[in-house]
């Protein structure tokens, strides 16, 4: 695993030319054959009608919550594909009321049970792959048939192991592994609208 920052700068400008080289670093050290898989699983869940269930901790719940805007929004467009696509991170009513009368390593398995059916997606989001309720998204999801794709850094922790694809980026820079991970959301979503353009002409037509 790449350490970074190893030394102490004082300016913000070398710093940050360092901080764009661990980005391109880190972004070189995710599976490309992993990436065509993830992908692959999104593009057949929409396909088939199916459900996809995004979550995460801190700013990779606000990467859950864009991945909801990428699809539902982008993805559509230009396309006849109608993503069906949640968040488990956004519900704060939801997720205190679960976190308050039974555990915060609910907040995301609970909803799960309810709303999942065999054959949906789950994407868990976790820098350390750690996190006890992704890890346990991660094992009742599999109990209920849904497909999981986990997106990791630092050493991938259980999730990594535990998921159908693993996405894993080789950093122990917490803001340089977010970046990574939301340009895979970015890459999923455009490559997922990219391969079922109707119309040609609308390839450059949409921001995301």
């Amino acid at each position: 695993m790449n350490y970074f920052p190893n030394k102490t700068y004082q300016d913000a400008g070398v710093f940050a030319d360092d901080y764009f080289l661990e980005v391109q670093r880190s972004h070189a050290s995710v599976s490309r054959e992993a990436l065509r898989s993830a992908a692959e699983l999104v593009c057949e869940t929409i396909s088939s009608d199916r459900d996809i269930f995004a979550c995460g901790n801190g700013g990779s719940a606000a990467i859950a919550n864009h991945l909801l805007c990428d699809c539902l929004k982008g993805v559509s467009i230009g396309t006849q594909l109608r993503p069906r696509v949640h968040t488990l991170s956004s519900a704060v009513e939801l997720i205190t009321a679960i976190a308050n009368d039974f555990s915060f390593e609910d907040v995301f398995s609970f909803p799960l049970v309810s709303l999942s059916r065999p054959g949906d997606l789950l994407i868990v989001i976790s820098s350390s792959g750690k996190s006890r309720n992704i890890v346990k998204a991660l094992t009742v999801a599999r109990s209920l048939n849904v497909r999981t794709i986990a997106i990791t850094g630092f050493d991938g922790g259980d999730a990594a192991m535990m998921a159908d694809v693993s996405l894993h980026v080789d950093s122990s820079n917490y803001g340089v592994i977010e970046d990574v991970h939301q340009s895979i959301m970015h890459i999923i979503a455009q490559y997922t609208r990219n391969t079922s353009l109707v119309d040609p002409d609308m390839l450059g037509s949409l921001k995301f």
